[in-house]
């Protein structure tokens, strides 16, 4: 047992100077049984602390019902197993370019922009997931022999609002929760990110990439006593679908990071290993200064450019971290421990069944809705997944321009059957007129809910209408089918399979064989817009739109013999229905 806290200039452990060098480390980005290996490798950087983030959307699915929700007492665990400390920050809004933020759609679509305020109705809900999540966090708290040295008050506030009595109320709800260890937040190093988001009586730390002397001179200027601590060192950068590849000259960041530690200042790496966005939890930004213009959705990789990268491996950075960091060690750094098993070799996956999209969501699907207007995912009880809309042309009638007011995200049209193009923005037409009587059916799929900026907690799907020429059309149908109805056991036992189409959309399904299980990636030549299951586990989406990477599969995911792979196509490709793993 240990006594930490915030001394005037420096952290303090049983009274003694302690500089944290710390690195985030996302458990819930990282397959459980890897856990061990990638903590192994930030302690082999130099690190003495592992910081992570709680996605609150990820354990709590529907009020009240929990899922997994020990998740992260059981890496705490781990962390203290390692050998390290840790840093725990619980939101309730966390952004990590996390589907909404963190924040659960069901919450989001009640209270609209009253969430991240005082709002009575937004903090019941906050409360009772404190109450859930936190008690597994104050067990492990460093007074009592566990690895937690500080709790974060929400998450760059600053950045976002200026509701300074929310801020105090959450930090009174972790004390009524039991957290004694010492709290913080952090914010951007601007004035009005330090005004907006930090609290009397609550350490306040900085985040940024470079300037390290210009940041923790604002800083200094709001507190001029405390700890320096950049708690986000942008060392790298995440990546958009569509957009080029984010990387960061491995000898710069080096060059930021050996400037923060001459400050005196400790350090939290963003990210230290960032893993992999699994199951379609990849958040989306909105271009332009007030983050309010094109959708930008985050791709299934979230390897950040970071020291450890996607599958655990060391990188330049990883090395001239580790050189910079020795120097802050009392003794030797321990060696990195071997990298983990690879496929012994590449394999490829005939995708032998197949089945229509409208067959898939007549077995997984939800209840069908008919509106006025079109329900919206939130109405529809759908956080990732997709909606089919349906919507009649009365006729007759001359053809007119088909026009999707408030589109979020994608839709692909089919007009008597026939596929008719595919939409991607907010108030979009259709290339050609479409004359009555028509049937028509739009599948939208969420590419991810915005997670950082005023437009956080967005509704999706359909948010204005379906118009033909001027007139908007009435008496819509939609169906949800949400990605974790396939994660149920059996889900895919009533699917009517058939023989493959190739080029056509739906869900494909193949086996294949490996001697023995080891990391791979898949590979989707050919392939659009999609997700694949290896073995139940969702790997993530994939999009020709690029950055080309293929998708991740750890280790564990695969088993020695038999596998399965499902691949749900939402737009159609080219290619043959094989995939390549290797």
């Amino acid at each position: 047992m240990a006594d930490f806290t915030v001394g005037d200039m420096d952290f303090l452990l049983d009274g003694r100077p302690v500089r944290l060098l710390s690195g985030a480390l996302h458990y819930f980005r990282v397959h459980e049984e890897q856990w061990d290996h990638r903590l192994a490798m930030l302690r082999a950087m130099g690190l003495n602390c592992v910081e992570t983030y709680v996605p609150w959307n990820l354990h709590e699915p529907e009020p009240g019902r929990f899922v997994d929700s020990g998740a992260l007492g059981r890496f705490l665990d781990a962390v203290d197993a390692a050998g390290m400390w840790a840093i725990v920050r619980p939101g309730p809004y966390i952004c990590a370019e996390w589907e909404n933020g963190g924040l659960p759609s069901w919450l989001t679509g009640r209270v609209g922009r009253r969430a991240r305020t005082r709002d009575p109705e937004y903090l019941v809900h906050v409360e009772r997931w404190f109450r859930r999540l936190l008690p597994q966090v104050v067990e492990r708290e460093i007074a009592r022999g566990g690895p937690v040295l500080m709790v974060q008050v929400e998450n760059e506030y600053g950045s976002y609002g200026s509701d300074r009595e929310y801020l105090r109320q959450l930090a009174r709800l972790l004390r009524s929760c039991g957290v004694t260890v010492p709290l913080f937040t952090s914010d951007g190093p601007e004035d009005h990110m330090l005004t907006g988001g930090s609290v009397p009586g609550v350490l306040a730390t900085v985040n940024f990439g470079s300037g390290a002397e210009k940041a923790f001179a604002a800083l200094r200027r709001h507190r001029p006593s405390g700890p320096l601590m950049c708690m986000e060192f942008w060392c790298g950068w995440f990546e958009h679908w569509g957009a080029p590849s984010a990387r960061r000259d491995a000898r710069h960041a080096a060059g930021a990071l050996r400037e923060i530690l001459a400050a005196g200042a400790s350090v939290n790496l963003y990210m230290a290993h960032g893993g992999t966005n699994f199951g379609g939890w990849a958040g989306a930004n909105r271009s332009g200064p007030m983050h309010d213009g094109e959708l930008q959705p985050t791709v299934t990789s979230y390897d950040y450019d970071a020291p450890v990268d996607e599958a655990g491996r060391p990188t330049e950075k990883f090395w001239l971290f580790r050189e910079i960091l020795a120097e802050y060690q009392e003794g030797p750094l321990p060696k990195p421990p071997p990298a983990p098993a690879a496929l012994s070799s590449p394999v490829r996956i005939a995708l032998g069944e197949w089945a229509p999209a409208d067959a898939v969501l007549e077995v997984l699907g939800g209840k069908e809705r008919e509106a006025p207007v079109p329900s919206t995912f939130e109405e529809l009880g759908v956080e990732r997944g997709l909606v089919r809309y349906r919507v009649d042309v009365p006729g007759p009638r001359e053809p007119y321009p088909l026009t999707v007011a408030g589109l979020r995200d994608r839709a692909v049209v089919y007009v008597d059957g026939v596929r008719a193009g595919v939409l991607d923005g907010e108030n979009v037409v259709l290339a050609e007129p479409v004359g009555g009587p028509a049937s028509v059916e739009l599948w939208v799929e969420s590419l991810g809910r915005v997670n950082y900026g005023p437009r956080t907690g967005e509704p999706k799907g359909i948010t204005g209408g379906v118009l033909h020429e001027r007139q908007f059309l009435h008496g819509v149908r939609a169906r949800g089918l949400r990605l974790e109805a396939f994660e149920e056991p059996g889900s895919l036992a009533g699917v009517p399979w058939g023989d493959p189409e190739p080029g056509a959309a739906g869900l494909y399904r193949g086996t294949f064989e490996v001697a023995a299980p080891g990391d791979a990636t898949l590979e989707l030549p050919g392939w659009t817009r999609g997700f694949v299951w290896v073995n139940g586990f969702n790997l993530g989406r994939y999009w020709s739109a690029g950055p080309v990477r293929p998708l991740y599969v750890p280790g564990p995911v695969l088993r020695a013999g038999g596998n399965d792979v499902w691949v749900l196509e939402l737009e159609g490709g080219a290619g043959d229905p094989v995939l390549r793993l290797r």
